[in-house]
């Protein structure tokens, strides 16, 4: 018996009671039974149980976890959770969740409750002592104003932690963002967005940070914060994958997601890092998008790029979107998408963006550590894509008016600079007409 069929076996005894007495059923409520109430009992051989099932959850004979599984996709909503909780809301619709029929559950409840208490009750002492700190005069501190407002951000920090802690437990929240309801400006559900992202996502990101050489090519150093996923056209892009031209050719919608509180002004950054140059036998760097003063909550989630700077997403559109391309011959390019974070209530000149970026020559010159340095911004999302010459690329370049379609590269052939060595040995004794029937047996002998 699989550890979910255990789990299961006493939701359907308690349903099975439930079906035979109503009365089972109200235990939780205190009013009486109403007279209109219709009882029902379930009669030998009607039908009303599914045998079925009740093999499935309660493990009789013949059922399997394979079954059960076939069982939830098809009968169960995917959206509801776990398979534990899946069950249980199948068969036992009329119950809150809060009441489930389990006294060791709500047992349970009581010892978070009483928990819930003191982290309220440690909030509210800890508040009352910001309240004192804040209304004492500075000089009183041996540390001055710097010391008063050090104590005072200590404090605060110590107070979310105690919010996140004293709904850590409870099953409620937990439901809830299992089911995508939480609400992103409560601290509990932003560390639990968190730290589900940095158990995969996170490393991933990092994992194709190292493996694509970003750092240290384009930055020295840099580490996410952010969620930051992307899709053209509606279908969702992996870390690293090649994308067909086609697809690249509209901007992509960013899904992003922060885990601190508050609203801050982002900037997004796509970049092509190889750019070949010909003339310095090496790779450039090329703009693609550059989009400013995008305002920025825990609530918001996605950001379709083609909407920045038409009116239906607030933010400046200083570059345009260009299509990636890659001409024949050449490797594959690295698309970066990188997510910066302005300075609190600074906004990035328009004016100044296009004038340095707009042009042909910007894109060019444009870097992402001088960018960041010169407008003082901070890195903290970042995705890529890569693009390669495929069938559709030519037709791309000739739609958008980029030249280049018509260009190939070749790799230049390195001669080997030692000089030419007699051949000696076995080859250079057996290079006479007479030996012509062992020639095919190497691969030294001359104009072979």
């Amino acid at each position: 018996m699989s550890r979910c069929q255990q789990v299961a076996r006493p939701i359907v005894r308690s349903l099975r009671q439930g079906r035979q007495s109503q009365s089972l059923v109200r235990q939780f409520s205190l009013t009486t039974i109403r007279n209109d109430e219709n009882t029902t009992v379930q009669q030998p051989g009607s039908g009303a149980s599914d045998p079925g099932l009740d093999a499935t959850l309660l493990g009789q004979k013949g059922a399997s976890t394979d079954d059960f599984e076939k069982f939830a996709a098809e009968a169960l909503s995917p959206s509801l959770g776990s398979r534990r909780r899946r069950a249980a809301l199948a068969t036992a619709t009329q119950v809150p969740f809060e009441q489930m029929p389990y006294q060791c559950f709500q047992e349970a409840r009581k010892i978070l409750n009483q928990d819930r208490e003191e982290k309220i009750a440690q909030i509210i002492a800890q508040t009352e002592k910001i309240k004192r700190i804040e209304a004492t005069d500075p000089s009183v501190y041996r540390g001055g104003e710097e010391y008063k407002q050090r104590r005072i951000q200590s404090l605060r920090k110590e107070i979310e932690e105690l919010k996140i802690l004293a709904d850590i437990n409870d099953p409620a929240v937990k439901r809830r963002f299992e089911d995508g309801l939480g609400d992103m400006n409560k601290p509990i559900y932003r560390y639990l967005a968190n730290r589900k992202w940095r158990s995969m996502d996170y490393k991933i990101i990092v994992q194709r940070i190292n493996q694509f050489h970003i750092i240290p090519d384009i930055l020295p150093k840099f580490d996410p914060t952010m969620d930051v996923k992307m899709s053209f056209r509606g279908y969702k892009t992996n870390p690293g994958a090649i994308l067909d031209s086609r697809m690249t050719e509209v901007p992509p919608t960013l899904k992003m997601q922060v885990f601190d509180k508050g609203e801050r002004l982002l900037t997004v950054v796509v970049m092509d890092a190889d750019v070949p140059d010909v003339e310095r036998d090496g790779f450039s760097r090329r703009c693609h998008f550059l989009a400013a003063n995008i305002p920025w909550t825990p609530t918001d989630t996605q950001l379709p790029l083609r909407w920045v700077g038409g009116g239906r997403t607030p933010g400046d559109l200083a570059v345009p979107w260009l299509p990636p391309f890659a001409q024949k011959g050449s490797p594959y390019h690295r698309l970066t998408v990188f997510v910066m974070e302005q300075k609190a209530g600074e906004k990035l000149d328009e004016a100044k963006l296009k004038e340095l970026y707009g042009s042909e020559e910007g894109r060019r010159k444009f870097s992402i550590k001088g960018f960041r340095d010169k407008f003082g911004v901070t890195p903290v999302g970042f995705n890529l894509f890569r693009t390669v010459w495929d069938e559709n690329t030519a037709s791309v370049m000739e739609r958008h008016g980029i030249p280049g379609a018509d260009i190939e590269l070749r790799p230049q052939r390195v001669h080997s600079l030692k000089p030419h060595r007699k051949q000696r040995g076995w080859e250079a004794k057996r290079q006479k007409p007479k030996y012509k029937s062992l020639w095919k047996y190497t691969k030294r002998i001359k104009n072979f």
